[in-house]
């Protein structure tokens, strides 16, 4: 229908008219009026494109290979210079935004490109948004989507987590030890100021045994303990006897 002089241009297009090859005011969305066989219009859309940006290999900065894949968000902001600065703008970014990708990535250690994604994406962004603005386009996003690593890397990297976790798990273990050996210092040191606190002790380890396991417990600590005591109280009596006083012993009379 623009041939013969009416377009209709959507809310996300606007159009714009060549007449005799120059540059007309862009139509706006809605329906458009135009000389027929004079003017020759090109709608573009001002919606936002995605662009998957295709794995390639990359050597980083210590000599690891990786494959790398992205994917880049642009719009056309212009819709005058996405046409005439640039024959087809679609390709010309797919091409700078692998290169980008590449050359940015090549510059960084393999450990940067796993662990500081972010400031990577960041850095290619900001590459293209400047090569593209002359284009007449934004590029709202890029990011890095897939990253491929040799087996030979993807083990070793196991093996480099595993001892990391190993390491982990024995420092943790140590000072559990430490603390532990510090609390029976402590309790060592209030057993020795209360010896009274090692028969409760005693006590307690007979109730928590006997809650367990249905069985008869001979504790000879306490049998000797109760023996002590008795020896000490007939000890104690003997001295406390008044004098004169004899023992009878009881017998058959005989020498």
């Amino acid at each position: 229908m623009s041939s013969l002089g009416v377009a209709i241009v959507r809310q996300y297009q606007r159009g714009v008219v060549f007449r005799f090859g120059k540059i007309r005011p862009v139509r706006e969305p809605g329906i458009r009026f135009m000389i027929p066989l004079v003017d020759r219009m090109r709608k573009v859309s001002l919606r936002t494109v995605t662009m998957p940006i295709p794995s390639q290999q990359v050597i980083t900065k210590d000599n690891v290979s990786i494959g790398v894949a992205a994917v880049a968000y642009f719009q056309r902001v212009d819709p005058v210079r996405s046409i005439v600065a640039i024959e087809n703008v679609e390709a010309a970014i797919s091409q700078i935004a692998q290169t980008t990708v590449r050359n940015v990535v090549g510059r960084s250690n393999l450990d940067h490109v796993l662990s500081e994604t972010d400031k990577l994406n960041e850095a290619i962004k900001t590459i293209l948004d400047t090569t593209t603005e002359r284009w007449g386009v934004l590029v709202e996003l890029v990011e890095l989507k897939d990253i491929e690593l040799p087996q030979s890397m993807q083990r070793a990297m196991a093996r480099e987590a595993e001892a990391e976790r190993e390491k982990r798990g024995k420092i943790i273990a140590a000072e559990g030890e430490a603390l532990s050996a510090g609390k029976l210092a402590e309790a060592a040191d209030v057993i020795a100021r209360h010896p009274v606190a090692l028969q409760l002790r005693n006590l307690q380890v007979l109730s928590e045994i006997a809650i367990e396991r249905n069985s008869t417990i001979v504790f000879p600590a306490q049998l000797m303990d109760s023996f002590r005591s008795l020896t000490s109280f007939v000890g104690g009596e003997t001295t406390a006897a008044p004098a004169g006083f004899e023992p009878v012993l009881k017998g058959d009379g005989r020498s």
